[in-house]
């Protein structure tokens, strides 16, 4: 019961949105659309270093990113995202697409790059979902 109630104040605190809405403010093209697309996200992440996705991300977060090899499906599930977006228009390899179909992870492609997606995401009101390591 306390579980389910913390799980709705945390909903309504956090900015949301469905990954469709995401897909259309990118300009995205679904590259597994059997894959649901009507899942929530709650943040976002722009990296092209998988090291960094690991170390500073959070989870239920869209990736955004250039790489397209598998490693990037491996990552993302690793670290608890629910999409991945390519920036550039770049296109996945062919065994990305089939293990992130098999693993019911959503890929799009965007024709803008990585600054301009990060951008509309934000703009948008989506969070940044990488953690901030303070300055010293």
């Amino acid at each position: 019961m306390l579980r389910a109630f913390l799980f709705e104040i945390s909903e309504r605190i956090f900015n949301q949105m469905h990954l469709k809405d995401i897909i259309e403010l990118v300009d995205g093209t679904p590259l597994n659309p059997d894959v649901d697309m009507n899942i929530k996200i709650r943040g976002g992440c722009g990296a092209d270093l998988m090291s960094d996705v690991l170390a500073s991300s959070q989870p239920k977060a869209v990736l955004l990113t250039g790489l397209t090899n598998p490693q990037v499906v491996r990552t993302a599930q690793i670290a608890e995202f629910r999409a991945i977006i390519f920036v550039r228009g770049k296109q996945p390899q062919a065994e990305t697409l089939t293990i992130a179909t098999q693993e019911n992870m959503p890929l799009i492609t965007s024709p803008f790059g990585m600054f301009e997606v990060c951008g509309r995401l934000h703009k948008a009101g989506l969070p940044s979902f990488e953690s901030h390591v303070p300055t010293s």
